[in-house]
This record gives C-alpha cells, structure tokens and sequence, in this order.
C-alpha cells in the first residue's frame, strides 16, 4: 500500500563554504535530508572536501 502523502522529510543540497574562497576551480557538494518541522533553519555540517583535502563546513543551499 503507499503513501498517499508526502512526508515532511526534504533532500537539501550541502556546499562547501570555503571553497569559494580558495580561488581553486570546481566545487564541493553533497545530497542529504532533513526534517523540515525540527529544523526548520539552514543545516551546517562538516564535510570532507575532496578538492582541498580537509573536513570543512558545509551550509545548505536553495
């Protein structure tokens, strides 16, 4: 049987923030969700970036 509404849990998109300001070509995203009735705010986690070879804060985007 399915679901015939659609839950409250959204896919985001995660970007890096430093990585803008490196000044180095490419950028760093990931794909995840959130709930939006307990978080309603932006989600900020730490992320590995590939590019620049270290953990850094990834802040959600529209």
């Amino acid at each position: 049987m399915a679901k015939k509404t659609k839950g409250v849990r959204i896919q985001v998109i995660l970007e890096c923030t430093e990585h803008k300001t490196s000044g180095m070509p490419g950028t760093s995203r990931y794909i995840s969700t959130k709930n939006k009735k307990n978080t309603p705010d932006r989600l900020e986690l730490k992320k590995y970036n590939s590019v620049l070879k270290k953990m850094t804060v990834h802040r959600e985007i529209k």
